[in-house]
C-alpha cells in the first residue's frame, strides 16, 4: 500500500493504526486531542446479551465487534500491552417492579438464542432474586429481580486507546499531535499538512469522531456527523472492593459499572443538539446522579470524584459510517458510532484498515457505507 495517514486518535483511529502497523504498513496517526473527545470520557460496556430493545440495525456489526475483542486482547499482549482496561465481569439486568420483571424472561430468551447462534460474549444467563443481585452489587436497591449475564465485559476507553497507540508505535507507527489539513488533488488526497510538515499519503482514514464533519468539509465531502453530549460521573466508594462488581443495566439508557480502586462510573446523558459544549451542567449531573441513586441508593455516601464530558459522533440514522468516501479514490471514513464507540470502535477501525489494505472484511459493510447519504 505504501504510506497511510489516520486522522483522529480516539479508539477507532488508534485501532486502525494498530491494524495497519501489524500488517507492516507505514502509518502516521495524527490526533488533535480536542477537549471532549468521546474515547477519553467513556466507560464501555461489551454486552451483546442484555438489550431490552429490538436488535439495532447495526447488530451484525456489534456481534462481530464483541468477538473481535477476543482477538484484539491477545494481539495487544503480543505487542507488550496488557493494561487495556478490558475485563469480563458479568452484567446485571435489573427489574425495579412487576412490569420490568415480566420482561426479563423475554430478554433471557433473546440472549440464549443469540448465544446458540454463535454470538460470543454472552456466557451463562441466570435469573436472580433481588437479594442475590445485591450480593453481587452491594449498593443496589431492593430490586424485584435480575438477570445475570456472565460474559459481559467492561472497558476503560483511555487505557484501551493508550494500549492501541503504544502497540502501533512498537510496530513502527508514528503518532503526531496537531491539526491535520488534507491536501486534495483531483479525486485523491496526496497527503496531510501538520504543523507545517507535509506527510505524503497513499491512503487516508478519517476517524475524527464528532469532528468528522469538518474534516469532510475540508475535502468537499459531506460527512453528516453531529456531536451528542454525554456527562459521566466517577464516584469513589470508600472501603469497597469494586473491581469485580458487575455492570448494572436497566430498562433505560443509564448504567453503572466499576473499576478497581473503589471506582463506580454512573452514566450517561445523551444530549442531542449540544454542539461542541463540553461544560458540565447542573441538569446533566442531576440526571445521571438521580438515575444512579434510584437504582443503587447505597451509592449516596460515595464521593463524587470527577465528571467527564464526551462528545459522541452521531449519524442521522444512528449507524456507523464505514467505507470509502464518495468521490475520492483513497480516502476512507470510520466514524458515526454514537454511544456505542467503545464496543464497536476497535473492530470498525480494523475493518476500515482492511479495506485500505485490500484484505477481505469478514462482514458486509454495505449497510454502513458513506454512499447511503
Amino acid at each position: 500500500m505504501g504510506s497511510v495517514v489516520v486522522v483522529g486518535g480516539g479508539i477507532v483511529g488508534a485501532a486502525a493504526a494498530h491494524r495497519l502497523a501489524r500488517a507492516g504498513e507505514s502509518v502516521t496517526l495524527v490526533d488533535r486531542e480536542d477537549a471532549g473527545y468521546a474515547t477519553a470520557a467513556g466507560a464501555g460496556i461489551i454486552s451483546p446479551g442484555t438489550t431490552y430493545r429490538p436488535a439495532a440495525p447495526f447488530y451484525p456489526l456489534a456481534a462481530r465487534a464483541v468477538a473481535y475483542y477476543q482477538d484484539l486482547i491477545p494481539q495487544l499482549a503480543e505487542d507488550g500491552q496488557t493494561d487495556t482496561g478490558h475485563e469480563t465481569v458479568g452484567a446485571l439486568m435489573v427489574a425495579m417492579g412487576d412490569e420490568e420483571t415480566a420482561r426479563l424472561d423475554e430478554i433471557r430468551r433473546g440472549a440464549e438464542e443469540r448465544r446458540a447462534a454463535g454470538v460470543v460474549g454472552i456466557g451463562e444467563v441466570s435469573r436472580l432474586t433481588g437479594r442475590e443481585a445485591k450480593t453481587l452489587f452491594p449498593p443496589l436497591a431492593d430490586v424485584a429481580a435480575a438477570l445475570h449475564v456472565g460474559g459481559s465485559a467492561r472497558v476503560d476507553g483511555r487505557r484501551m486507546r493508550a494500549a492501541l497507540r503504544a502497540a502501533a508505535t512498537r510496530r513502527g507507527a508514528r503518532v503526531l499531535r496537531g491539526d491535520a489539513r488534507p491536501v486534495r488533488e483531483g479525486h485523491r488526497v496526496t497527503g496531510v499538512v501538520v504543523g507545517g510538515e507535509r506527510i505524503a499519503a497513499d491512503a487516508v482514514i478519517l476517524a475524527g469522531g464528532a469532528w468528522s464533519g469538518a474534516l469532510g468539509t475540508a475535502l468537499g465531502v459531506a460527512v453528516p456527523i453531529a456531536p451528542q453530549k454525554g456527562q459521566i460521573l466517577h464516584l469513589e466508594v470508600p472501603g469497597a472492593d469494586t473491581g469485580r462488581w458487575p455492570i448494572v443495566l436497566g430498562f433505560h439508557s443509564h448504567y453503572l459499572l466499576t473499576f478497581p480502586e473503589r471506582r463506580v462510573v454512573a452514566g450517561a446523558t445523551r444530549e442531542n443538539g449540544s454542539g461542541y459544549d463540553v461544560r458540565t451542567t447542573a441538569g446533566g449531573v442531576r440526571e445521571a446522579l438521580g438515575e444512579a441513586l434510584r437504582v443503587a441508593p447505597g451509592l449516596a455516601t460515595a464521593t463524587l470524584r470527577e465528571i467527564r464530558v464526551g462528545l459522541r459522533p452521531a449519524s442521522p440514522d444512528g449507524m456507523p459510517i464505514l467505507g470509502r468516501a464518495p468521490g475520492l479514490d483513497n480516502v476512507y471514513l470510520a466514524t458515526g458510532h454514537g454511544p456505542s464507540g467503545l464496543q464497536l470502535g476497535p473492530y470498525s477501525g480494523a475493518a476500515v484498515a482492511d479495506l485500505v489494505l485490500g484484505v477481505p472484511v469478514d462482514l458486509d459493510l454495505r449497510p454502513y457505507s458513506p454512499d447511503r447519504f
